[in-house]
């Protein structure tokens, strides 16, 4: 089958992982990205642990299907050929701090000038705009001035950085969503733009119910652990063997009882002080201590069994060792196995998109570095071998797996 977004070129100057995320998605809908690396090193994530036959699994997981060329963007001769792929591509993806494109002579003024059609996506920390537009970020800066570092982890706790990189994923997303959008516009009015996306603005915006609830009632959220401000029972709770969750107190007042008599504390059924999933939340420092010791008394997987059965939903909490093995995401060919000729095979997760009518999913191996400059600048801009390896002698690319990067790794 096709893939939805098979014919679109993207030009991907990006690195580690906000603007990697984004175009892993779109190389995963069927985008020829052609990742763009500087020489002799190109993106420090090649250089991140853990490693397996000397390969960086983190920079393999993200990088999935792209091609690599190396250029030299600091040379005249490698801005010309920066210049002249871009008339040729849909979309040109960067993540540095604002202004660096620019200073480089690749900025979208320049860019569009040429190719009035082109897309051009940024990610940053905090934006083209704004006061702390110049400042560099990473992952936990905007976590922590975003606010979501202040409501995990458990009541009266210190702050926790959630257990994935949810700054730079979430602004990889919102990228992707922005640049299909901006295509699709770009179908009715046959012109590119700008796309200007910060962490920073995209933390405040997965946050929504957060800032509303301050604005609200006037109270700054804090962390409640695994409870939900609104809901009560909705959150994990122990086991005789482990954790499991139950997310009751929207809607389903009628399987209060039903729950109580599951977990053999019939008395609460009738309890005033209980009888709405506002009066739990209220009142959940009373009721929650009553339910622990309930739940304490049998494994997950028996009161799985008894609260499944009765439509209560509910599943177990899962180390990454158990999800890998839950059925369900086997089903769902959410871990894929890989094969690469010097990596050997690692699995990693796949996209969850599914179409009826087109493929998405993993198109192949991470590339090495420059392992496609000779193709792309042949398939692009037609230039032969002997331009190609006249260009490498000058050091303006480089072609076919780039250096031994194995002294600066660890």
């Amino acid at each position: 089958m096709s893939r939805p977004l098979d014919g679109i070129t993207i030009l991907d100057c990006t690195w580690v992982l906000s603007g990697p995320y984004a175009s892993m998605v779109l190389c995963d809908l069927g985008a020829d990205v052609i990742k763009c690396e500087r020489p002799p090193y190109g993106d420090i994530a090649r250089t991140t642990s853990p490693y397996q036959n000397g390969w960086s699994g983190y920079f393999f997981s993200i990088n999935r299907g792209k091609r690599s060329i190396a250029i030299d963007l600091r040379s005249d001769e490698g801005r010309e050929l920066f210049l002249s792929l871009a008339e040729t591509a849909d979309v040109v993806l960067e993540n540095f701090t604002p202004g660096t494109m620019e200073r480089l002579g690749v900025g979208y003024e320049a860019l569009a000038s040429r190719n009035p059609r082109l897309i051009f996506a940024s990610i940053s920390g905090f934006g083209q705009t704004g006061p702390y537009r110049d400042r560099p970020a990473l992952d936990i800066v905007v976590q922590g001035m975003g606010g979501i570092m202040s409501i995990t982890g458990e009541a009266g706790g210190g702050p926790v950085r959630p257990g994935a990189s949810y700054g730079d994923i979430v602004a990889g997303l919102y990228a992707a969503i922005a640049i299909l959008a901006a295509l699709h516009e770009r179908g009715r009015s046959g012109r590119g733009q700008a796309i200007d996306i910060s962490m920073l603005d995209c933390q405040v915006s997965a946050l929504e119910n957060a800032f509303m609830r301050y604005f609200v009632t006037g109270e700054a959220p804090e962390a409640i652990g695994t409870r939900h401000p609104s809901a009560t029972p909705f959150q994990a709770f122990p086991t005789a063997d482990g954790h499991l969750v139950v997310a009751l107190g929207f809607g389903e007042e009628n399987q209060w009882a039903v729950f109580c008599g599951i977990l053999g504390v019939p008395e609460l059924i009738d309890d005033p002080r209980f009888g709405t999933s506002p009066r739990r939340t209220a009142r959940h420092a009373e009721l929650e201590p009553v339910l622990i010791a309930a739940f304490r008394r049998r494994p997950t997987a028996a009161w799985l069994e008894d609260l499944l059965a009765a439509g209560i939903p509910c599943g177990p909490v899962n180390t990454i060792a158990q999800a890998a093995a839950d059925p369900q995401i086997q089903s769902r060919g959410m871990l894929r196995a890989v094969a690469h000729p010097t990596a050997g095979t690692m699995t990693i997760a796949n996209t969850p998109i599914r179409l009826s009518r087109n493929e998405s999913g993993i198109k192949g191996p991470p590339p090495d570095l420059g392992q496609d400059t000779r193709a792309v600048l042949r398939e692009l801009l037609g230039l032969s071998d002997g331009e190609i390896d006249a260009l490498r002698e000058r050091r303006v690319v480089a072609t076919e797996g780039g250096p031994d990067i194995s002294a600066i790794r660890g």
